[in-house]
């Protein structure tokens, strides 16, 4: 099991390096700055164990004053490591959305190692604006994003930027970032994926 520092640490690097480095989401800096991000580590070892963890940790963001918790990283470490399966689960996880009567409210964004957009090959670069180092969701206000998009010139472009910033920057550069899993957490994940192949 990856330590929960260290898979924290991991994601921490990934946000300031390439998505507020980068400026992957223009919106990221100002709430990373205040301290208004929570990392959130879940222990789960399967979907329905992660989905519990999920309808927690929106519960805690809606109790939680905006100024000081405006948005959760909900890391899954130990769990749906194949991005089709976690594409998947995403299905369920708004469901749990809904259940709890948040839409409108609350939404889920999804960041996984394996991202891919459709339409794309594996190794694409334009797939790394979305790959984090473990599998992630991003749960945000949508007062936040509606106040995020008002204050910025011209939202639709931010996919078309950045898909440029990726094909400049091509992969020796992200793979100078270092912000993928660190050696301790890619060799527990490799070890975990091999375990389950055998059963």
């Amino acid at each position: 099991m990856i330590p929960h520092d260290l898979v924290i640490a991991d994601t921490r690097a990934w946000l300031e390096r390439a998505v507020i480095g980068l400026n992957l989401c223009p919106f990221a800096k100002s709430v990373h700055v205040k301290g208004q991000v929570h990392y959130a580590v879940s222990r789960a070892t399967t979907a329905q164990e992660l989905l519990e963890d999920v309808r927690a940790e929106l519960q805690a963001l809606v109790a939680v004053d905006a100024k000081l918790r405006d948005t959760t990283l909900l890391i899954a470490p130990d769990c749906l490591h194949d991005f089709l399966d976690f594409n998947d689960f995403l299905a369920q996880a708004d469901r749990v959305l809904a259940d709890l009567d948040l839409e409108g409210v609350l939404q889920i964004a999804s960041l996984h190692p394996g991202y891919q957009f459709a339409g794309t090959q594996e190794d694409d670069i334009t797939n790394f604006t979305n790959r984090s180092p473990y599998p992630t969701l991003h749960l945000l206000r949508e007062d936040s994003i509606d106040r995020a998009v008002a204050a910025f010139p011209d939202p639709e472009s931010i996919f078309e930027v950045n898909m440029q910033t990726m094909e400049r920057l091509g992969s020796e550069g992200w793979a100078a970032l270092k912000v993928g899993a660190s050696a301790v957490g890619e060799a527990v994940v490799a070890s975990s994926a091999h375990d389950t192949s055998k059963n």
